[in-house]
């Protein structure tokens, strides 16, 4: 191991440390905040979105990107995008208005069969829980 002026170490896990940490302040903030959902998915056991297949009963973890309040005809219904860094899936409510806690910026875990509807990944009437903070 050397040291340089400095006194900082140029062993190769120091450099490792800095080369990420560097990368880390000079990344694009969408680019943090996915590699960082990546990692929150692998930790909690979960599915990642860009894996899911159609039909699977599957878990998925990230951050709801958008909620909104679609009024059908039929049956009104409550759409989240949720993001986990990989790919997003709508997470679709039946007759919902409004759910406490599910806003845009909130993070949460979500079970379902995974669906494909208009060319978009959605899972209806998800079981989900609600993550601190």
């Amino acid at each position: 191991m050397t040291e340089t002026r400095t006194g900082a170490s140029t062993e190769p896990g120091a450099r490792g440390w800095l080369s990420r940490k560097l990368q880390k302040l000079t990344a694009d903030d969408r680019a943090v905040d996915a590699q960082e959902l990546r990692s929150g998915v692998a930790s909690a056991g979960c599915s990642a979105v860009s894996s899911c297949r159609k039909g699977e009963v599957v878990t998925v973890t990230g951050r709801l990107k958008s909620v909104v309040y679609t009024p059908r005809e039929t049956v009104p219904t409550l759409e989240a995008e949720l993001f986990d860094g990989s790919g997003s899936v709508t997470l679709v409510w039946l007759g919902r208005r409004r759910i406490p806690g599910i806003e845009p910026g909130r993070r949460l875990t979500a079970r379902g069969r995974f669906a494909a509807f208009e060319g978009r990944q959605v899972i209806y009437n998800p079981w989900y829980e609600l993550s601190a903070g």
